[in-house]
């Protein structure tokens, strides 16, 4: 038998969080990886953090990525191809709609979902951009330097980093969709290492030609990291595939050679910079170039193409791109002769949701009426977002502090950042490193890494010849509840999980009477492996808030004594006490370590036990004709309702806060953590009633808290 938890033993949470939820391009909509995979497990924590620490002490934030490379190469396609004639924001703008939508239909409870290039926090992240390179340049960390990019002497311009392809150059990396200086996967290399390379504007052999910009000193780092990553290792928050993803970047500086370019390698290994060589170890192909720093393995790049010997890099620490030479970007002070650049997208994003913060609190200062301090700047430089562009609604309510120090860089705050696996470099590598050469006391974010979300068993491709569906599309068969529940139930925290719903799976399962194929989606004797969780819902969880209601209703000709409309006054039975402690405690845990899948584990066996324990006494109850007994069933099964509404609530918020309402009990009261050890005698002496006396809400005949989509019928 497992080991009974103690409040003693309880985690240690911060007075403030921030939560992230990462940032998708602005060159389409969101598909169902995007908020099955990063948004709702954001918004669930987020929602747990609100309950737990209070909702002014905590900031969601997300946003639209408004730059880079692939928006304006699928802009420049649509107006070369469909005749789209309006600016590169507007197009951003009405993607961002779509976004926006899309989460709203989810109910992904952002404090705000931004845009870097979008009112009302572009202005507000342009000044932040121009703070944090202004203090890389005063700390030492960033310099110019003048590399060399693709120019395709056929279109007569520089070519952006998406309108070059070719094969990633890192070594054991597969992809065939590498870009200028980054392939699909997140690697990151020089674009003279890329292999094959073909401008996507004339199918020709791009030149590379020097520019200059600006790079953060990042392996200067080296040595920070390495301590900082064996301290994640240790970190029971952090799941071992951030701290493995981040060694593996932390290695010697190295080429990989393969054998049949030995005789070629030896004839011009004396020109090479320091060096050593090691030999291939047993029937290995290659063998590795190792050099004391990415300077002398990049010189070592022209002497080995001129010999005539391909290679391919390992994973190294190399200085990192904080400019581009394009001119859709956010703009960067001239600094070094460095002029007329703009800020590469990936750096300015890892900033954004310190910008989005700032915007949350600048909008707080404005509703406050603030004339002076940081966020009253801020928000003097806050315009409206157009007025036909949908927006995620922002709080009401004011948050505890206005000055984003407090919640970036104070001891007492905590940042969370969900993310796709595939993007620890930026956020744990390049971050990592640039919060420290800041000095500002930035707290390291504690990451939540997710593999990816599968389509019916394979990598989600809009390319493929089964594109998944767009997380809107899904609503068209299931519920929004239906899916957070399923998406969490996946375990994405621990390796990549499938997404296949019935709905569309056109396997052919099987044929029917006329001898007809008939697909699984079809078929009636395939299970939805989508509604595993769903039921739990619309049967377990409405049966028990049902009972309870309509337990205490009053019934014309029924006078049991319980039947008086209120919650019945009394202790509930120690083992129901003792139940709900035990999920409470399993429930936080879980949460602790973002093992989402888990804790609505725990919600699952608690609903089911409490479900039975009320059906089996309740009968018992009924048969003997006992009302005292009928009450304690009901005592027992609304301490049993209370507590898992609590700690169901960021999962199907909808759902729970609907039966908050039928408690009739101010939500943000209802839904608080510091209640969830009380009785509900307690905790209804604590809001300043009298136990016995607190009235609930008639519940309409057959009410579902928890709805089947209509096409499920």
């Amino acid at each position: 038998m497992a080991s009974k938890l103690s409040r003693d033993s309880r985690p240690s949470w911060p007075k403030r969080a921030i939560v992230t939820a990462g940032e998708p391009y602005g060159n389409k909509g969101l598909h169902f990886g995007h908020v099955g995979g990063v948004f709702v497990p954001a918004d669930f924590y987020a929602r747990f953090l609100r309950d737990l620490l209070g909702r002014e002490n905590v900031i969601f934030t997300s946003g639209t990525d408004c730059y880079g490379s692939p928006i304006m190469e699928s802009y420049r396609k649509l107006c070369q191809n469909d005749g789209y004639a309006k600016h590169i924001s507007d197009y951003v703008e009405e993607n961002h709609s779509r976004q926006a939508t899309t989460l709203n239909n989810y109910d992904i409870s952002c404090d705000i979902y931004g845009g870097s290039g979008l009112e009302p926090a572009v202005h507000v992240h342009e000044k932040m951009t121009e703070e944090v390179i202004n203090r890389l340049h005063e700390q030492g960390t960033i310099a110019k330097r003048s590399t060399l990019q693709f120019y395709d002497p056929k279109a007569g311009t520089f070519l952006n980093g998406r309108q070059v392809i070719g094969r990633c150059p890192i070594q054991g990396c597969k992809s065939e969709k590498a870009y200028a200086d980054e392939c699909d996967l997140g690697h990151q290399f020089e674009p003279e290492e890329l292999i094959a390379p073909k401008s996507q504007l004339t199918g020709e052999t791009p030149e590379l030609r020097p520019v200059d910009n600006l790079y953060f000193d990042l392996p200067a780092y080296l040595d920070f990291m390495k301590d900082y990553t064996a301290k994640l290792a240790e970190n029971p928050q952090v799941r071992s595939v951030v701290s493995k993803t981040m060694e593996e970047w932390l290695l010697p500086a190295q080429l990989y050679i393969q054998n049949k370019f030995r005789e070629a390698f030896d004839a011009i290994e004396d020109q090479l910079p320091d060096h050593t060589v090691h030999e291939p170890e047993g029937n290995k192909s290659s063998f590795t170039v190792t050099f004391p720093s990415w300077k002398e393995r990049d010189e070592a790049h022209a002497v080995l193409a001129n010999g005539g010997v391909r290679f391919r890099s390992g994973k190294a620490l190399v200085p990192f791109r904080i400019t581009g030479n394009i001119e859709w970007g956010v703009p960067v002070p001239e600094i070094d002769g460095v002029k007329d650049v703009t800020c590469w997208c990936w750096p300015e994003s890892l900033w954004a949701p310190i910008s989005y913060t700032r915007t949350v609190l600048a909008n707080d200062a404005k509703r406050e009426g603030m004339t002076s301090g940081v966020a009253a700047e801020d928000a003097a430089l806050m315009g409206e977002p157009d007025a036909d562009s949908v927006q995620v609604p922002t709080p009401a309510y004011t948050h505890s502090s206005l000055d984003w120090h407090d919640w970036w860089c104070s001891d007492d705050a905590q940042i969370y950042q969900f993310i796709g696996q595939d993007n620890i470099y930026f956020y744990c590598i390049a971050q990592t490193a640039l919060w420290e050469a800041l000095g500002w006391n930035l707290k390291q974010s504690t990451v939540s890494a997710n593999y990816h979300l599968l389509y019916m068993g394979k990598k989600a491709s809009s390319s493929s010849k089964t594109p998944p569906p767009p997380a809107d599309d899904l609503l068209n068969h299931y519920t929004v509840e239906q899916m957070r529940a399923h998406w969490l139930s996946l375990g994405l925290s621990e390796k990549p999980v499938s997404f296949s719903p019935k709905a569309y799976d056109t396997r052919i399962t099987g044929k029917d009477k006329d001898g007809n194929e008939v697909r699984a989606c079809d078929d009636k004797r395939v299970i939805d492996p989508a509604l595993k969780e769903g039921a739990l819902l619309t049967g377990v969880f409405n049966r028990l808030a049902r009972s309870c209601f309509y337990g205490v209703a009053p019934k014309d000709g029924d006078a049991s004594p319980y039947r008086t409309g209120c919650i019945p006054v009394g202790a509930p039975s120690a083992a129901v006490m003792d139940e709900c402690e035990q999920a409470a405690l399993k429930f936080e845990k879980a949460m602790y370590t973002f093992e989402t899948h888990h804790a609505l584990a725990v919600c699952d066996e608690l609903l089911r036990a409490s479900n039975k324990r009320w059906s089996d006494a309740s009968k018992a109850a009924k048969n003997s004709g006992d009302d005292d007994a009928m009450a304690q069933a009901l005592i027992d099964a609304f301490q049993e309702l209370r507590v898992a509404t609590v700690l169901m609530h960021g999962i199907v918020p909808a759902g729970c806060e609907m039966i908050a309402s039928y408690f009739d009990i101010d939500p943000v009261e209802f839904f608080s953590w510091k209640h969830i050890f009380q009785t509900t005698d307690e905790f209804l002496a604590d809001l300043g009633e009298k136990p016995g006396e607190h009235r609930v809400k008639p519940l309409p005949p057959r009410f579902d808290f928890f709805k089947k989509h209509e096409s499920q019928f």
